[in-house]
């Protein structure tokens, strides 16, 4: 099995057209076609079933696709690596980020790496739940973060940080007679969430929160960002649900953050990482996570706390 091999099997995979396949790595269709029977040979199985007016992967090649871009994400890696120690760096971490890391917190966790061990190379990779376990698994990753807890076994989720879940709602909305959003109210309205499938930690966490109301939530778009989400809730398409901290971040006077009634749900970002003993150059960034303060708004109110202090406009 060479390199060649798995390069024509993902193009094919992807591709499900094999003359499309071809073109997309600028060879004819005979030597792909030749390509991929070797490789079957070479595992012994079938990984294609090609008929005259398609092409589809079989129950082994779509667990064969579950590996190979693993490898070539690994050699990758290699290949970085090594530019890193050319370029003078004597250490990597290689963090992966679900759920829209925090976005006040990054930039300042990222300034205090460089600041204290400027020649430990940082590599981040923005990466569904799910392919971030793996990766974490097939030592494609150091360290991760996420909203969720729920990873398996082998790998430990700690709590490090923490944010007020809010209603982003566009200004001048009726519920702003609202100090504090009953969820029912709410639910009165369209919400605008982010896509399950890119940020799973966020849904489960809004999920649970919204299994307490009696009233059935009406989704009217699932976004595949938090920009995209603070847009439509300008433009008064819907409500939003998210952690304080990445609604202060959005300078759009067009939205208000309020708080939900009752005690304010939390949702949690967590730090991921392998069981065991971790490196020094790991532990020290572990320190660091620790040491970054909630963004100045984003900590829940006191029962002290008047209701104008709960409330904020980015």
């Amino acid at each position: 099995m060479e390199l060649r091999h798995l390069r024509c099997f993902l193009a094919v995979a992807e591709e499900l057209h094999f003359a499309r396949a071809a073109e997309r790595l600028h060879i004819e269709q005979s030597p792909l076609s030749r390509a991929i029977k070797e490789l079957e040979e070479d595992l012994g199985v079938k990984l294609f079933i090609r008929t005259t007016r398609s092409t589809r992967l079989t129950r082994a090649g779509t667990l064969f696709l579950t590996h190979v871009p693993r490898i070539f994400a690994a050699l990758q890696q290699a290949r970085d690596s090594m530019r890193a120690a050319a370029n003078g760096f004597h250490g990597q971490l290689r963090i992966a980020l679900s759920d829209g890391l925090t976005p006040s917190r990054l930039p300042t966790l990222l300034a205090l790496c460089r600041q204290e061990e400027p020649e430990v190379e940082i590599r981040l990779f923005e990466t569904p739940l799910s392919q971030q376990i793996k990766g974490l698994h097939d030592d494609l990753y150091d360290v991760g973060f996420a909203q969720s807890d729920e990873v398996g076994d082998g790998i430990v989720a700690e709590p490090v940080w923490s944010d007020p879940l809010m209603v982003a709602v566009p200004a001048r909305h009726p519920l702003l007679a609202h100090k504090r959003i009953p969820l029912d109210e709410v639910l009165r309205y369209p919400l605008v969430l982010c896509d399950p499938q890119v940020y799973e930690g966020y849904a489960r966490q809004v999920a649970r929160v919204l299994r307490r109301a009696e009233r059935e939530p009406l989704i009217a778009e699932q976004v595949a960002s938090f920009d995209l989400m603070m847009a439509l809730v300008s433009a008064g398409l819907a409500l939003g649900l998210a952690g304080s901290s990445h609604i202060i971040v959005c300078r759009d006077s067009g939205i208000v953050a309020r708080p939900l009634a009752g005690r304010s749900p939390m949702l949690t970002t967590y730090l991921l990482r392998l069981v065991g003993e971790p490196s020094e150059t790991l532990t020290r960034f572990i320190e660091r996570v620790h040491s970054i303060q909630s963004p100045e708004g984003s900590k829940p109110a006191t029962p002290h706390q008047s209701d104008t202090a709960e409330e904020f406009e980015p």
